[in-house]
This record gives structure tokens, C-alpha cells and sequence, in this order.
């Protein structure tokens, strides 16, 4: 699966914004959807959860219940993350990537790092999160 969201990340199309610096309000709304995502996954939340993806990741997964089980199967430290912080946002080709630190209920760091797409409304939805190992965040 992770595949998957892997191969949807390198074909979504969104607004260019190679080289594009993101505004102090673009940060604030990504890093909220971003939040209000995983607190969705933590209350078993589909529908919230599934409303913060992009109109792509909706269109492949259907429904909320199969979106929430792929990432419960997939990404258990997504579907149940603790301590989140955030900490850079890039640029990448055609979107923006926040980096968000990330406890897995395994109690192991992991960077996740979430494709944001902006929509024509000006909202921010998620694209794709691809997950790593990650070393303790410096406190």
C-alpha cells in the first residue's frame, strides 16, 4: 500500500509552486488540516480524516471506511500518532512537503512527510504522506 501512495505522490498535478515560498498563513492552514487530520485518525474519525484528503486520494479509496483502513494497515504510526511536531516546509516540484516528527504507538520516532495540494477554494488538502525512521527530534 505504501507503494501505492507512493506512485499516487509522483503523478498529482496541482498548482506549480516550484520555488515558491510559502506565506505565514499557507504554514498555519497546512499544519492545521495536517493536525485535524491525525486527531481524526486518534477518534476513529473516517469521515474527518477522509475529508482532509485531496480529491485524488478520495476518487482512489472511495469511502472513508476504506481510506481509514489503509491507513490503519499502512501507517500505524499516522493512525495512531502521539506528539506530533512540525518542523520544515519545502518545496517539491509542483506542492509543498510539511515534515511532521511523529511517536508511533510502537514508541518509535518517525518523520512523516505530508504532500499538501492547495485547492481552488484556497483550502489545503493532504496529497500523500510517505514515512520514515526518524531520530530523535532535538528538544
Amino acid at each position: 500500500m505504501r507503494f501505492v501512495l507512493a506512485l499516487l505522490m509522483s503523478m498529482v498535478t496541482s498548482i506549480a509552486w516550484a520555488g515558491e515560498v510559502p506565506s505565514a498563513q499557507d504554514r498555519d492552514a497546512i499544519q492545521s488540516v495536517i493536525s485535524q487530520q491525525l486527531d481524526a485518525f486518534n477518534h476513529d474519525d473516517a469521515d474527518a480524516a477522509f475529508a482532509y484528503a485531496s480529491p485524488m486520494i478520495q476518487h482512489m479509496f472511495g469511502t472513508p471506511g476504506n481510506f481509514i483502513g489503509m491507513v490503519e494497515r499502512g501507517y500505524p504510526p499516522v493512525f495512531r500518532s502521539k506528539r506530533p511536531q512540525f518542523g520544515a516546509l519545502d518545496t517539491a516540484e509542483d506542492d509543498f512537503v510539511q515534515h511532521v516528527y511523529i511517536t508511533g504507538p510502537d514508541g518509535v520516532r518517525y518523520l512523516a512527510l505530508y504532500h499538501m495540494e492547495k485547492q481552488p477554494d484556497g483550502s489545503w488538502k493532504i496529497s500523500g504522506c510517505q514515512l520514515t525512521e526518524s531520530a530523535p527530534l532535538a528538544t
